[in-house]
């Protein structure tokens, strides 16, 4: 510290101590006022790419054909069967009471969908009010059949079983929300590429706190909505096992989790602070000042965000977590310093002691504070939102940390007085003087550990991946989990993937699409479940039929007539080509182990032929569309068929199963069979849905890792070399801290724990507050060594001070993370035992490994190796 600072702080802190107390609080007051507007965030827009060009394209294609949000309710019967009287009075009831709630604007279910098939059901008949399970009279067993193997029903309503059934709640569109985040995103984008004008910048911020406001609203209703219906379901739980899914319903819950859990961590780590306080320092004045500092930290900067209205998201949760460990780490190496002085010379006067204290730790514990916060920025780089936002809130709170842990320890101590003394009978530092010796007298034994552990993080990093089931970020016991497990394991998958494909120009459609109506092999045809004559197969549609007889319903056209263009616009992809080619894509997907339900323009193909007796040629599709309800049409056709874009889509949705679902294999297998064997230009079809952002988010956590670590080490040595003045004690500073990283990151690879949003910050974090034991001391063995220029007695002087510092902080550090093992959220699980264990890591390597490594190299300068010393 500079005698110019340090004189301003000699006349504030330690001259006016009560002043500086005083202007700390009205700071904290002030910024608490905004605490009611605090906010959490569990949105899918908190957990995407940044600029993610497929964002943006989902939520198109989401406008554009429908897609939104829903609630779906899974209902097994307890002790009778699914389709006995009552239970399906019980499922009347219950689709009854979730169509009244607030926003649900229709429902799906096996006793609402029409049946075609029980018994089958003609054309003509398709515009008629069609039977229901509910229909008097219906065939009970032929329902059953028909929601199990029928192409419209299968792998969707009903399990393989029979005995669970899924009750789908459509919640109304919200065409404002994605207007809203559409323009916001089309206005970032511009700014962090070309740039915006004044004006631009001005609606860019008025439309991103309208996006925020709206946001808050529509969470809030769709929380209520999700309540309500769990109190409906209430009714129903004595007759069945029930559980609730949908995006909304996991929206609420995972914003339950964080808020629990800032609940658990709050008051379970704030528990931890004191004991670890009172069991280190055993005096109440070193009990209060650090818990004051960690408590004003935190309020002032939960405060702040609350005034800005910057949200906590599930991966930034933790940010109240890691700030209180970080800045009790902080204050426990004050205090220490304190009473190592206090000790030395107990006559010395108290402001002089205060001011010695912050004059021998302002360079050390601001250093470290720089080194974590480049930790913390290089999580920028990332490009996913809610590691971006973590980054930039610890950096932010680290910084508040050492500026007040400077004022209200300083002050504090000033006010209370000098009090009890230090017991010279403290031995205490016996504890890091084990550690000292060991590395005395066993330095080879611990360079060979130390290469024994880089080789197998070497290969433990090397099986390092990214794909990991969605289900698995929450523990069993939770509904989301329960609710995830039903619908992946017997109704058709969860995670949804669509296919949208452009119309190729008709120059191209014979040598691309196929050839217009010629007949083709139907790949469905072994799976028909209905006996009799196969409506699939390869036949002259007209060999045995006469399309004119009476009663035919296309009689009144002549099929081999070519439409008029003039008359009607057709969609290629419901003319017979575009759907003999959908069907083959269908049929591919169908067979994927990967891939549960499929849903296309095909199973409206396959209906009509099968109700018609045969495969319909481009005049008998137009006829038979015309001849839907619109019940049937917005069931059968609406969500998979665009007619202004000239657009089919593709629906399905992947099976998870056991975990071995590689995402990235899956999506480059199925564009390479559309290019490859469908003939298909890249530019004629795209994928999307929430599979192929979870997929981009993932693929890109390898790329985050390598440039946040990189970034990391880059900016620590720079650091490093500012500090000491020396390329080779930067180095050797920096080698503990890398292998407690490669620790991390292979231990992660040998037990098979994925990289996901959470996971990819723990190695940058480990090595951000790993160096801090490096530079603390680093800095006190220079001081040492200057005594006496011997680096064995250096050693163990250092151990004895600024070694014990470390023990108390690592401690403190390794047993507040793991309170994150009782989180319902299992990267927050994670999150908490990985840094634990890199914080061990760095420990053991700060107080082994580093002062071997000093011992060895020398980087001091030429001094004396004898252990003569007194500890």
């Amino acid at each position: 510290m500079t005698d110019y600072l340090l004189g301003i702080f000699d006349r504030t802190v330690l001259g006016r101590p009560w002043l500086v107390i005083c202007l700390v609080l009205l700071a904290t007051v002030l910024l608490a006022l905004g605490l009611p507007n605090f906010k959490l965030d569990a949105s899918a827009d908190s957990l995407t790419l940044e600029h993610d060009s497929d964002l943006d394209y989902f939520r198109e294609i989401n406008q554009r054909y429908g897609g939104g949000d829903f609630l779906v309710v899974m209902y097994t019967p307890k002790d009778i069967d699914l389709f006995s009287d009552e239970a399906i009075a019980a499922l009347d009831a219950l689709q009854k009471d979730l169509a009244s709630v607030e926003g649900v604007v229709s429902i799906n279910s096996m006793v609402t969908v029409p049946l075609l098939y029980s018994p089958k059901v003609s054309v003509e008949e398709l515009q008629a009010e069609q039977r229901t399970l509910l229909t008097p009279g219906v065939d009970r067993a032929a329902a059953k059949q028909e929601f199990l193997n029928s192409p419209v029903y299968r792998k969707l309503i009903l399990s393989p079983d029979g005995q669970t059934t899924a009750v789908l709640a459509s919640i109304v569109p919200d065409t404002r929300y994605t207007e809203l985040v559409r323009h916001r995103d089309e206005l970032r984008l511009k700014r962090d590429t070309d740039g915006i004008s004044l004006e631009e910048e001005a609606e860019l911020e008025r439309v991103s706190k309208e996006f925020l406001d709206y946001r808050t609203e529509r969470a809030a209703a769709g929380k209520a909505r999700v309540v309500k219906v769990r109190q409906l379901m209430d009714k129903y739980r004595d007759k069945a096992e029930v559980f609730l899914g949908g995006p909304s319903m996991i929206t609420a819950d995972m914003i339950d989790f964080i808020r629990s859990d800032l609940q658990l961590f709050g008051v379970g780590i704030a528990l931890f602070i004191i004991a670890t306080l009172v069991i280190i320092f055993r005096q109440l004045r070193w009990v209060v000042l650090p818990l004051t500092v960690c408590a004003l930290t935190l309020v002032m900067m939960l405060g702040w965000l609350s005034w800005i209205d910057w949200r906590l998201t599930v991966i930034s949760s933790n940010f109240v977590a890691l700030l209180l460990i970080t800045t009790l780490a902080l204050t426990i190496h004050l205090v220490v310093r304190y009473r190592e002085l206090l000790r030395a010379d107990n006559s010395v006067d108290q402001r002089e002691l205060v001011r010695n204290t912050v004059v021998s730790m302002a360079r050390p514990c601001l250093y470290t504070v720089l080194t974590t916060a480049v930790a913390f920025v290089s999580l920028v780089v990332s490009n996913i939102r809610p590691v971006i936002d973590f980054g930039w809130m610890m950096t932010m709170g680290l910084s508040l940390a050492l500026v007040l842990a400077f004022m209200v320890i300083p002050a504090g101590m000033m006010l209370w007085g000098k009090g009890e003394s230090a017991s010279k009978a403290d031995n205490s530092a016996r504890l890091t003087a084990i550690f000292s010796r060991f590395t005395e007298r066993h330095g080879n034994l611990i360079l060979l550990f130390a290469l024994v552990l880089a080789c197998v993080a070497s290969y433990g990093i090397s099986q390092l991946k990214v794909e990991n089931r969605f289900i698995d970020y929450f523990k069993p016991h939770t509904e989301i989990y329960q609710g995830l497990s039903v619908i992946d394991a017997k109704l058709g998958g969860t995670t949804p993937l669509d296919i949208i494909l452009e119309a190729p120009s008709y120059a191209d459609i014979p040598m691309v699409l196929g050839q217009g109506n010629e007949q083709s092999e139907d790949p469905f045809a072994e799976d028909d479940s209905y006996g009799g004559d196969d409506p699939f197969v390869e036949e002259d549609p007209f060999g045995e039929a006469d399309p004119f007889a009476e009663g035919d319903p296309f009689a009144a056209d002549d099929p081999f007539a070519e439409p008029d263009p003039n008359e009607e616009e057709i969609n290629y992809w419901f003319t017979r080509a575009g759907l003999e080619d959908l069907e083959k894509i269908h049929a591919y997907l169908d067979e994927l182990p990967e891939i549960g339900r499929v849903d296309s323009l095909v199973t409206a193909f396959h209906v009509a032929n099968d109700l018609s007796g045969r495969r319909l040629n481009d005049l008998e599709l137009t006829v038979m569309r015309r001849s839907l309800s619109p019940e049937l049409e917005s069931f059968l056709l609406s969500p998979y068929l665009d007619d202004g874009a000239n657009q089919a889509r593709i629906t399905m949705r992947t099976v998870e199963g056991d975990g071995s679902l590689n995402r990235n294999e899956l999506l480059a297998e199925i564009r390479g069979y559309l290019i490859d064997e469908m003939g298909l230009q890249p530019e004629q079809f795209r994928l999307s849905g929430l599979q192929v952002l979870y997929n981009n988010m993932l693929q890109s956590l390898f790329r985050s890792q390598i440039v946040t670590l990189g970034a990391v080490f880059l900016g620590i040595m720079i650091m490093f070399i500012v500090l000491f003045r020396s390329f080779s004690i930067s180095l050797i500073a920096i080698l503990p801290n890398m292998l407690a990283a490669g620790i991390v990151l292979g231990s992660m690879g040998l037990v098979g724990i994925p990289l996901d949003m959470m996971t990819i910050t723990i190695a940058a974090i480990t090595v951000g507050i790993g160096v801090d034991h490096a530079i603390h001391y680093l800095t006190r063995f220079k001081r040492e060594f200057a005594v006496d220029q011997n680096y064995i007695a250096a050693m163990h002087r250092a151990h004895a001070s600024i070694g014990l510092a470390l023990f108390y902080t690592a401690i403190t550090i390794i047993v507040g993370f793991s309170i994150l093992a009782f989180s319902n959220f299992m990267p927050s699980v994670y999150f908490g035992l990985l840094t634990a264990l890199a914080m061990f890591a760095a420990l053991l390597g700060s107080l082994t490994l580093l002062p071997k490594l000093i011992l060895i190299f020398k980087p001091l300068g030429a001094g004396s190796e004898s252990s003569t010393v007194q500890v």
